[in-house]
């Protein structure tokens, strides 16, 4: 297929991938407007969710230097990849909670970063992958300014191709939504996973018209590698650990439709008191805080990024009596909503 017609047939791909996920992890009905909006990637930051969802364009207005405006393939929003040196002097840490319309990976050669995946945070280093699915929530705390190591995202419609299985995403569990995203890889693996990662790079920057079928085979490659190093955690062994996670999943999808433990229960198809002892066995710690977590998070996104007052917050995550949103806002960080949208 010629290279024009192959961009035309994989962009037709792309969108309806975009589609299908922001029905999958929006909760949120899709009106025609925010269907032409979501088959560009132009979505906007509280359309879906309070957690923005960023495109890469709004991802980069956000976290980058004003000042300073990176090199770019014409694949950019399908693939890209860039060492961290490069570009590590103009990002602008720490990054505030979002979600993103691509996954993406670190891998650091030398260096310290920190960076969440919904309610967990993750400290990595040297020799450790961190792995982000799509619409995932997410932080980045900081990353240490002496870093060497590889920054990638890709569309996960890149791998709707001949000869890939449609599920094949699903074989790395930590590209899911409840899998570990730090991967330790030892230093034999990692002199073949950086012939990798420059083959990637190489592609990527060259004059012509990058292939995306050498682009998909090489990540599948890559992905294969990390497999065997990733740390299994024996969820289906550990009932616990599985419901936990899922229910963390859970809370980062529908929150604002489901407001209580009882809710979230009953979509997980377990009873208020069995979901309660599994997340205190597997975390030491109750599923009413992992609610009230993920609300305060909402919350915090609220105050900063949008104009809503404290009474439309207060209803938006299903407190209606905006005095009780107060005093639980306030119990949970010492600042009244006012005080921590002031607040520096």
């Amino acid at each position: 297929m010629l290279p024009f017609l192959k961009m035309l047939f994989y962009r037709s791909r792309l969108r309806d991938h975009r589609l299908s996920n922001a029905r999958k992890f929006g909760n949120a009905k899709i009106d025609e407007s925010m269907k032409r909006k979501i088959e560009k990637g132009h979505i906007g930051a509280d359309q879906l969710h309070a957690v923005p969802l960023l495109n890469l364009s709004e991802k980069q207005n956000k976290f980058f230097d004003i000042t300073w405006k990176p090199a770019l393939n014409v694949l950019h929003t399908q693939f890209h990849i860039n060492r961290l040196e490069e570009y590590r002097e103009h990002l602008n840490f720490p990054f505030p909670p979002h979600r993103q319309t691509v996954s993406d990976f670190i891998f650091l050669i030398k260096g310290k970063s920190r960076r969440s995946k919904g309610l967990d945070n993750f400290d990595f280093g040297e020799h450790q992958f961190f792995f982000l699915p799509a619409y995932q929530i997410s932080t980045h705390e900081y990353m240490s300014m002496n870093v060497k190591g590889f920054y990638c995202h890709f569309d996960d419609a890149l791998f709707n191709r001949k000869g890939v299985a449609p599920e094949v995403l699903s074989d790395f569990p930590y590209l899911q939504f409840i899998g570990n995203p730090v991967v330790t890889v030892n230093k034999k693996s990692q002199l073949h996973i950086l012939n990798i990662l420059e083959r990637l790079q190489e592609e990527y920057t060259k004059s012509t018209i990058p292939d995306l079928d050498i682009i998909s085979m090489n990540l599948l490659a890559l992905f294969y590698e990390v497999k065997q190093y990733c740390r299994l955690e024996k969820v289906s062994e550990n009932s616990s650990i599985r419901i936990a996670q899922l229910y963390k999943n859970k809370l980062a999808q529908h929150i604002y439709e489901k407001h209580s433990v009882a809710e979230f229960a009953t979509m997980l198809n377990v009873s208020p008191n069995h979901l309660n002892k599994c997340i205190k066995t597997a975390t030491g710690k109750t599923a009413q805080y992992f609610l009230s977590e993920m609300i305060l998070l909402e919350a915090k996104v609220l105050l900063r990024q949008t104009t809503l007052s404290v009474n439309e917050i207060a209803w938006k995550i299903g407190r209606e009596d905006a005095s009780d949103f107060i005093r639980f806002f306030k119990s949970r960080t010492g600042l009244t909503p006012t005080e921590f949208r002031k607040a520096d």
